[in-house]
C-alpha cells in the first residue's frame, strides 16, 4: 500500500481505540450502577434496573445505532456525532451485559461478611463499598475482559454511520487498491494486536486487584517472624537454650 492508504488505515486504528474508550469507560459505568441497582432492597430499583438489562440485551446493537444516530434527531431535534453517538450505543448495549457480571459477583460474596458488617453497624452504602464491592470487584474482572474484547470488535458496527473507524478506512483501501485479501488480512492482524493489548492489561489490573484479597494474616505474621527470626538469629538462640534445657 501506498503512504497515503497506510496513513488512512492508522487514522483508523486511532478511531477505534477512541472509541473503544469512550464506550468501554461507559459500559463499566453503567454496568456498576444497573448491577448494584439489581441487588437494591427496594423492588422499584430493581425493577427499573432489571428493565433496562432486559431492552438493551434483548436488542440488537446495530438496530441501536441506527436508533440513536437516525431516530433520536427526528424525535428530540439533536443529533450527536458519530463518535459520541456510536459511544452511547454500544456503552448501554455492552453495559446491559456487564449489569449480569456485577450482579453475579456481588450475591457470590459470602453472606457472612454483610452480617458482619451490619453487625459493626455498617450502612448499607458502607457495607458495598468497605466489604461487598473489594471483594466482588477482582472476580469480575475475567468476564468484564471477555465482554471488553466482544466491545472491541462491536466497534466495526460503527461504520454503517461513516464514521471513519479502522473497519471503514479498510473498506476504502479495498476499494482503491481492489485487493480484499491482503486488506483484510491486515485488518484482523490488527484487531487481534488491540484485544491482546487489552488482555494483557486486564489480566495485569486483576492481579492487582486480587493481591492481599483473601489471604490469612495470621500466616503472613508467622511469616514475617520467621524471616526476622532468621535474620537476627533471636529464634534460634532461642530454640538453643530451650533445648538444653530440655536435655538438662
Amino acid at each position: 500500500m501506498t503512504p497515503g492508504l497506510w496513513e488512512l488505515v492508522l487514522k483508523g486504528v486511532w478511531t477505534t481505540v477512541q472509541l473503544l474508550v469512550f464506550s468501554a469507560l461507559l459500559t463499566v459505568a453503567v454496568s456498576f450502577v444497573a448491577g448494584v441497582a439489581r441487588t437494591h432492597r427496594l423492588w422499584i430499583v430493581r425493577f427499573v434496573a432489571g428493565l433496562y438489562t432486559e431492552v438493551f440485551r434483548g436488542t440488537s446493537a446495530l438496530v441501536m445505532i441506527f436508533w440513536v444516530y437516525f431516530v433520536l434527531p427526528l424525535a428530540f431535534g439533536w443529533q450527536l456525532v458519530p463518535m459520541w453517538a456510536g459511544t452511547l450505543a454500544l456503552g448501554l448495549t455492552y453495559g446491559a451485559y456487564g449489569s449480569e457480571i456485577v450482579r453475579g459477583a456481588l450475591n457470590a460474596v459470602d453472606p457472612a461478611q454483610k452480617e458482619g458488617g451490619i453487625a459493626l453497624s455498617f450502612t448499607p452504602w458502607q457495607r458495598l463499598r468497605l466489604i461487598v464491592l473489594p471483594q466482588a470487584v477482582p472476580e469480575t474482572i475475567p468476564t468484564f475482559c471477555n465482554l471488553l474484547v466482544e466491545l472491541l470488535k462491536g466497534t466495526a458496527l460503527v461504520s454503517v454511520m461513516g464514521m471513519g473507524d479502522l473497519t471503514f478506512s479498510a473498506n476504502l483501501v479495498r476499494l482503491a487498491l481492489q485487493q480484499s485479501a491482503e486488506i483484510y488480512t491486515y485488518i484482523l492482524l490488527i484487531y487481534f494486536a488491540i484485544a491482546f493489548v487489552l488482555t494483557r492489561l486486564m489480566r495485569s489490573l486483576e492481579k492487582r486487584l486480587k493481591a492481599g484479597v483473601g489471604r490469612d494474616p495470621g500466616t503472613e505474621w508467622a511469616a514475617r517472624e520467621l524471616k526476622r527470626a532468621q535474620t537476627t538469629g533471636v529464634g534460634a538462640a532461642g530454640g538453643a537454650g530451650m533445648g538444653g534445657g530440655a536435655a538438662a
